[in-house]
């Protein structure tokens, strides 16, 4: 069970049900756990995927990985891949309707795409931000329009998570990590602008409470980026990543409660202690 766990990279989905709850709440809409639980499907597909993809060069870089010390074989990371990504699909439409089905259909499709064709190319992180982009918009129905300063935002964010895993065997080079700290920024602005600008459905409490997540997103994931500026080895670049994916909840959580909802928001952060705890114990890079 460890090395399915590890394959899927289980801790780290739990930045995924705070997409569709952000799109949700941003499109004034009532959030859906259906497609929560779709999101999350095809998140662990396409993490199963990508060590499917990578398995040769994993041979060498990463030999701990479950596919190359042989806890699992490729056919059936393959198999697993497969299923989670039809049961994913289905989720969508039994739970968004058509327009559930398209998007995570468009959201399926950015995710093959990835790790098949983009992800060892230029083009590989701004193909992972459509992923996470597409998610953020599938929680937020027909109001697409609404909900897009928030997904830009959550795009940002996954650009510069991503840009930042290209160093995770040979370490960041300055560039890099100042890639990943700009896209950070921009995320946070982003952020800004969907939380607290215009109408919303929370008070000048809720938004004040926004500006702190924001302020929470900047210390959890740019506080691991600044720290590769003195040490920008392989560990620590892992490090870093995986605190940059758990700093997604926190964002998330600003979208729910700049709208009033703060219970959800509550929840969203209580996954933020979990999630580093089975960081330590599941291997999530």
């Amino acid at each position: 069970m460890r090395a399915w766990l590890e394959l899927v990279r289980a801790p780290a989905a739990l930045s995924v049900p705070g997409d569709t709850l952000a799109g949700a709440a941003a499109a004034g809409r009532a959030a859906r756990p259906g497609l929560a639980a779709a999101s999350v499907l095809l998140y662990w597909a396409g993490m199963a995927l990508n060590d499917w993809s990578d398995r040769d060069l994993d041979a060498v870089e990463r030999p701990e990985r479950p596919i190359p010390s042989g806890r699992i074989s490729p056919a059936g990371a393959l198999g697993v891949a497969v299923a989670l990504t039809g049961a994913g699909v289905a989720a969508a439409g039994i739970f968004g309707g058509r327009r559930g089905l398209a998007l995570a259909g468009l959201l399926a499709g950015s995710v093959w795409a990835y790790d098949i064709k983009l992800k060892h190319t230029p083009a590989g992180p701004a193909a992972m931000a459509a992923c996470r982009v597409f998610d953020v918009l599938l929680g937020a129905g027909p109001a697409t329009r609404a909900a897009a300063p928030m997904a830009l935002a959550v795009g940002a964010h996954t650009y510069g998570i991503t840009l930042l895993g290209t160093a995770e065997v040979d370490g960041a080079e300055p560039s890099t990590i100042v890639g990943a700290m700009a896209a950070t920024g921009a995320t946070a602005a982003l952020a800004a602008v969907a939380c607290l600008g215009g109408k919303s459905g929370g008070g000048t409490a809720e938004r004040l409470g926004a500006a702190g997540l924001i302020a929470g997103y900047l210390a959890t994931a740019g506080r691991a980026q600044v720290a590769l500026c003195t040490d920008p080895d392989p560990q620590h670049v892992r490090q870093a990543v995986r605190m940059s994916i758990l700093g997604l909840i926190p964002l998330q959580a600003a979208a729910v409660a700049g709208r009033g909802r703060l219970v959800q928001a509550a929840a969203l952060l209580a996954a933020l202690p979990a999630g580093r705890w089975l960081s330590a114990k599941v291997a999530t890079s």
